[in-house]
């Protein structure tokens, strides 16, 4: 157990039964009064983000999370199905778990997945993924004038915004985190 104003943001730890993620922190030390945290945290399972007030001597259990590379196979009606790159073991992540996430996955891809208890807590992707864009129309030759965009989709279902140049076809690598176009690939 730490103290409250222990708490970082990155750090997971265990509140009220769920994983969260430390999103920001806080710590107020109003005039005459007692000291608190506040804490903006992320819900591991749900991706629900809540505000938390703990007072400054308030305890709280650090979750300790276990990374495993992991390889993405398949996904079914029980969810996205990965192996575990070190035992060979399948298993299945659940639609809330993967979350947006599931724009950016491919068959035989490899991420990370944190592990809580032997239990999986979170999906990992890498920074950034090569994807194939299936869908963008036609653009005319006097849009040029600007740096403009147009809408696509890729293999994955992804909506993107790319550049006026990428056609169907193109491959075009995507950053995972922001859904933002990089480059060509």
């Amino acid at each position: 157990m730490i103290q409250a104003t222990q708490i970082r943001k990155g750090m997971t730890i265990v509140h009220e039964n769920n994983i969260q993620l430390v999103l920001e922190q806080r710590h107020y030390t109003p005039g005459n009064k007692r000291g608190f945290v506040q804490v903006s945290m992320r819900n591991l399972k749900s991706g629900k983000v809540t505000q938390v007030r703990f007072a400054s001597e308030d305890r709280v259990e650090p979750a300790v999370l276990d990374p495993r590379q992991v390889q993405y196979l398949y996904h079914d009606d029980a969810g996205f199905h990965f192996m575990d790159m070190e035992d060979y073991q399948n298993f299945p992540l659940s639609d809330e778990v993967v979350g947006d996430g599931r724009y950016y996955l491919k068959e035989n891809m490899d991420a990370q997945v944190l592990f809580y208890q032997e239990k999986p807590a979170e999906l990992q992707l890498p920074k950034t993924v090569v994807l194939k864009v299936t869908e963008a129309p036609q653009w005319i030759k006097g849009d040029s004038v600007t740096n403009s965009m147009k809408p696509a989709v890729c293999e994955t279902g992804l909506k993107i915004q790319v550049p006026l140049f990428v056609q169907e076809g193109t491959e075009i690598k995507v950053n995972t985190e922001s859904g933002e176009y990089i480059s060509r690939a």
